[in-house]
């Protein structure tokens, strides 16, 4: 029962024992049972330890709550051999629970629910797509940072009572040259940090650029009007394999993108959209809509039109958002570039 080698990797026979991990930075608190539900084993260990652990106690299955702290263990125990998998927090917790928080508490519900198979699983990336992910994550950040500065130096000239000129932007050539004249100390030091941010951007904006040129999926997605290089790869990064949804329908879901629906009785209500699972995709989608239907004329801009008459704009760009999601699930299924309806 216990593990052996296979082609340079640790595969782990099967085993009647699943053990539910409560993740910390620093510390694991284990729990084992078996397949009637008893506990075997309870302990708390360093993180470092917690796969041998796992092999001296020939465990089967593993599972552990979805959290930034799981993710180098997970890592580990996929790499040797281990079936472990990530649970859904927030789904976790409507199924299981409890009035006593604990570590202990918290080990014991995830392993009950992995034996009897009602854990909601979450998506993990592998490797690959996990870096391009941090990538453009990070540089939406780097980008959300340099606005904030930008609105720092706004917010600091009205407090000053200072109006900058309206001939030209702000961040224009001639608005900086302006803004430097100032020689306003606060001014400088948030201006040395935009020009920090934005080589930062630009260097980051370049690799991007370059793997979005050897991707089949990004360049598909980069037919589709309105999505650029850095959306494609952002898309990409946040589906993963197109193949794990069965149709276009659960990649709207994961977005957040459906609406929310309330049924008691006979009587069916919807209301906002569910704004569940991946807030980047949900962003992404949303901009790239706003681009969409202002700059192009297809048949997710002339629904937009007509929808935006009769229900306001908000409403009719989160329906063109689904509808985009929508075409980018068909090209990746397809493997087709986009191409208008009549």
């Amino acid at each position: 029962m216990g593990s052996v080698k296979c082609r340079g990797r640790s595969r782990h026979t099967m085993s009647a024992l699943v053990c539910g991990l409560d993740v910390h930075k620093d510390s694991t608190y284990a729990t084992i049972l078996n397949a009637e539900g008893k506990l075997v084993d309870q302990t708390r260990m360093e993180n470092e330890k917690v796969a041998s652990y796992l092999s001296q106690h020939r465990v089967g299955k593993v599972a552990m709550e979805s959290s930034t702290a799981v993710a180098p263990l997970y890592r580990q125990l996929k790499r040797e051999g281990f079936d472990a998998v990530v649970s859904h927090p927030k789904k976790t917790k409507l199924i299981a629970e409890a009035k006593i928080k604990s570590d202990r508490v918290d080990s014991k519900a995830i392993a009950q629910l992995l034996r009897m198979d009602w854990l909601p699983l979450s998506y993990v990336p592998d490797e690959v797509v996990g870096a391009l992910r941090e990538k453009v994550r990070r540089r939406a950040f780097l980008v959300r940072e340099r606005v904030k500065l930008r609105v720092k130096i706004k917010s600091y000239l009205t407090y000053q009572g200072l109006k900058w000129p309206e001939g030209h932007g702000l961040w224009t050539k001639n608005g900086l040259v302006w803004l430097r004249g100032l020689n306003l100390p606060p001014v400088e030091s948030y201006l040395r940090l935009i020009d920090g941010l934005g080589e930062e951007i630009k260097l980051l904006s370049k690799e991007l650029q370059n793997e979005a040129k050897e991707d089949e999926d990004v360049r598909l997605l980069m037919t589709i009007p309105g999505i650029g290089y850095y959306s494609a790869l952002l898309v990409k990064s946040e589906i993963g394999d197109i193949g794990r949804f069965p149709f276009a329908e659960k990649l709207c879901s994961y977005a957040g993108l459906v609406p929310s629906t309330y049924q008691s009785g006979g009587m069916v209500r919807h209301g906002n959209i569910t704004k569940e699972g991946s807030r980047w995709l949900r962003w992404i989608m949303i901009e790239c809509a706003s681009t969409h239907v202002a700059k192009y004329d297809t048949w997710i801009s002339r629904s937009y039109r007509c929808l935006a008459g009769r229900k306001g704009r908000n409403t009719a760009r989160v329906a063109a958002a689904r509808k985009l999601l929508v075409v980018c699930y068909s090209v990746l299924r397809h493997k087709k570039p986009f191409y208008d309806q009549p």
